[in-house]
C-alpha cells in the first residue's frame, strides 16, 4: 500500500529542490495584475512556489483563480522559494512583509522535516515568523505538513503538534496538512500518478486543484479577517 508521505519515497529522505538564495526570490511576484482588492502574501517553499509546474498551474495562480471564481477581487503574491526551510522563511519575513499585504499565508516546515531538523528549531522559527506577522497586525493562515512514521513516534508526534500549538498561540487560522485533500482520495498507485509528480514530493496540476479547493474556504476566512 502506498502512503501519502510528503518527502519520503522508499523510506529515504529527499530534499524538495536545491536551496534558492532568498535574495534572488524570483517567485515573489504577483500571480496576476494588481487588483483594487486585498493582497495576500503566500510565504512558503516549493509547494507554494509551484515546483515542476507551468507558472499558471502552481498553487498561487490556481488559488487566485479559485478566489476570483468565488467573486473575490484578490491579489495573491507568490513568496515561495524552493528548498526553503523555516529558518529561511524567518530570515526573509521582514522584507517580505515590506510588500503591501492585507493577510499572510505561511506554508513552511516540509524541508525541515525532510532533513530531520529538531522540532524545537522548527517551532522557534515558525514562532518568529508568526510573531513578525502579528506585529504588523496582519491575519495569518498557517499551513502545515505531517511527519511520516519512519521518523519515529516521538519526532512524528512532536512535529505534528507544532502547527496547532502555534496557531492557537497566535490566533491563526490552521490547515494542519497541505496534502489532506490528496490523502482523502485513497492510497492507490493510480491516485499517486494522477495527483503527485514522479518525484513523489510535489503535486501535479490536478493535485494542486484539489488542494486549492480544500484550502480555498480557509483563505476566504483569512480575507474576512483582513482590514
Amino acid at each position: 500500500m502506498l502512503h501519502w508521505k510528503y518527502g519520503v519515497k522508499g523510506g529515504g529522505r529527499k530534499l524538495l529542490a536545491a536551496v534558492v538564495v532568498a535574495l534572488a526570490m524570483a517567485g515573489t511576484v504577483a500571480a496576476g495584475p494588481v487588483a483594487a482588492g486585498p493582497t495576500v502574501i503566500a510565504l512558503g517553499d516549493s509547494l507554494t512556489q509551484g515546483h515542476g509546474l507551468p507558472q499558471a498551474e502552481g498553487f498561487v495562480p490556481q488559488l487566485q483563480d479559485w478566489l476570483k471564481a468565488q467573486g473575490r477581487d484578490v491579489t495573491v503574491v507568490n513568496a515561495g522559494v524552493s528548498g526553503d526551510t523555516t529558518a529561511g522563511g524567518l530570515a526573509r519575513i521582514g522584507w517580505t512583509l515590506g510588500e503591501k499585504a492585507d493577510a499572510v499565508i505561511v506554508e513552511l516546515g516540509a524541508n525541515d522535516m525532510l532533513r530531520g531538523l529538531a522540532v524545537s528549531e522548527v517551532r522557534k522559527n515558525l514562532n518568529g515568523i508568526l510573531q513578525a506577522i502579528r506585529a504588523k497586525g496582519l491575519p495569518v493562515l498557517l499551513i502545515g505538513v505531517t511527519a511520516p512514521a519512519n521518523y519515529g513516534p516521538a519526532y512524528q508526534q512532536g512535529f505534528d503538534a507544532v502547527y496547532p500549538a502555534l496557531a492557537q498561540k497566535y490566533h491563526a487560522l490552521l490547515v494542519p496538512d497541505f496534502f489532506a485533500a490528496l490523502k482523502a482520495q485513497g492510497d492507490t498507485e493510480a491516485n499517486m500518478q494522477r495527483y503527485m509528480q514522479p518525484d513523489g514530493l510535489h503535486p501535479t496540476a490536478q493535485g494542486v486543484k484539489l488542494i486549492v479547493a480544500a484550502i480555498g474556504p480557509d483563505v476566504e476566512k483569512l480575507l474576512a479577517e483582513a482590514k
